[in-house]
């Protein structure tokens, strides 16, 4: 069978001459391929080419941000230390309130429950770890913000405990009776025993007599709420004041008391005047400390100032 062929007519659009061209079935066939496989070719490469810009592209953007990811780190890692630092500070600063507040110092098994690893299991640890150098700075990072987590969380107890104790000893200090009511000559001392002035008979006497002249201001020796105002057989006009802890004082033989029942004192408030109400051989005031519900001493609790003994 004979070879089928095709003529191709070339027609110039100026002047010239036609030409002509007889190509073979077969030859079409090879130059449709080589077209067709040009034209698949430069395809794939199109795409390979443009590809390859994305991922470059993409590789680019993920350096430039693991780079500041590692800058921020490496600030995150600054700030850390200088965290540190000040917690460090805070811890002997803890170390000296407790001290002021009569707390022993932390146990050092305890300040280093704060020191070590991470707690607890951490499922995205080899993910983090994945990432390289990046990914261990992340991991070491976690560990020390919880490094200082504990810390912090430790020395927040140590503190709020030193504090309230400051705090009660604050108060306390300021309920302790610590200075003279009045002003005056001590002329009879606390004794289990002592002869009565006027009833000349032995009888205990639970407080300490202090002779001032009538009218003298008889002061609160500390804070406290006043919770007795009466007028007492043998004692005349008396204040009792109870100052907290277990601690209370009384107050005997006013000319006049100037508080209620109820009232808070604070200590030098003049509460009432010297004077000899009730069985007295003349103006003075009568002071007692009761402690737990018992009499004791008031020099215990103060040295005389301006009483001449």
């Amino acid at each position: 069978m004979a070879d089928r062929r095709w003529t191709v007519v070339l027609v110039p659009h100026g002047s010239g001459d036609s030409r002509s061209v007889a190509v073979s079935l077969r030859v079409f066939k090879i130059l449709a391929t080589v077209a067709v496989v040009t034209a698949v070719a430069a395809v794939v490469f199109g795409t390979v080419t443009i590809k390859r810009a994305i991922d470059l592209t993409r590789l680019d953007r993920l350096e430039r941000r693991n780079e500041l990811l590692s800058q921020e780190l490496d600030r995150a890692q600054d700030i850390i230390v200088t965290l540190g630092d000040t917690i460090s500070a805070i811890a002997q600063r803890d170390e000296l309130v407790r001290l002021l507040a009569g707390l022993d110092p932390t146990d050092p098994d305890v300040q280093l429950a704060g020191i070590g690893g991470p707690v607890g299991p951490w499922t995205e640890r080899e993910q983090i770890l994945s990432e390289g150098p990046t990914g261990q700075q992340a991991l070491d990072l976690r560990a020390d913000l919880n490094n200082l987590m504990r810390r912090a969380n430790l020395l927040a107890t140590s503190y709020g405990q030193a504090v309230t104790t400051l705090e009660t000893h604050r108060d306390r200090t300021k309920r302790t009776p610590s200075i003279w009511p009045t002003e005056g000559w001590l002329t009879s001392s606390f004794s289990s025993s002592r002869v009565h002035p006027i009833f000349h008979d032995a009888r205990p006497h639970e407080g300490i007599d202090v002779s001032a002249p009538h009218g003298t201001p008889i002061l609160a020796p500390a804070d406290g709420r006043v919770v007795d105002v009466r007028t007492k057989t043998g004692y005349g006009k008396t204040v009792t004041i109870d100052h907290g802890y277990g601690v209370a004082t009384f107050y005997a033989h006013a000319s006049k008391v100037l508080v209620r029942v109820g009232q808070r004192v604070s200590r030098n408030d003049k509460i009432a005047e010297v004077g000899s109400t009730g069985i007295a051989t003349g103006p003075h005031l009568h002071y007692e400390v009761i402690v737990n519900g018992r009499p004791v001493d008031p020099r215990e609790f103060i040295l005389p100032a301006k009483i001449v003994d």
